[in-house]
């Protein structure tokens, strides 16, 4: 059995260099395990949304502007944890991006695809903090 492939938290920028790096390292450990092509999808959707929401929202807020980013893949469990740092916001008071009125607006689709796609999805009470676990059937 493989030991899990763990990332530390790293300091991320907004920098797509290191957007990118961060992404292919992450996906080449949800590859190492042998997700299935439609886990593996929801998985990095949940992973790229959580990271674009932290460097928009967050960290752009701060002085550096950067998030911490860690994660541990293992054969049948994911876990991503998302700290920006900034003002944070209350993820129960999105408002409905598939109600009519929000359809053309930029508000709450990413977090809905990330409970939509993971298995657990938590904010920390400042709600700066996103956990996002994903457990494989």
């Amino acid at each position: 059995m493989s030991a899990p492939k763990t990332h530390d938290a790293i300091s991320l920028t907004n920098d797509p260099q290191q957007v990118r790096a961060a992404r292919e390292e992450f996906a080449g450990a949800i590859e190492h395990f042998g997700f299935p092509r439609e886990a593996a999808f929801a998985v990095m959707l949940a992973f790229d949304e959580a990271v674009a929401n932290g460097l928009k929202y967050g960290a752009a807020q701060q002085p550096g502007g950067a998030i911490d980013l860690s994660w541990s893949v293992q054969k049948d469990r994911v876990r991503i944890v998302v700290d920006d740092h900034g003002p944070g916001f209350d993820p129960d008071n999105i408002p409905d991006c598939t109600l009519p009125e929000n359809i053309e607006k930029a508000c709450g689709r990413g977090v809905m695809l990330m409970r939509a796609y993971m298995t657990s999805v938590e904010f920390n009470d400042k709600g700066n903090k996103v956990t996002l676990v994903y457990e494989r059937n």
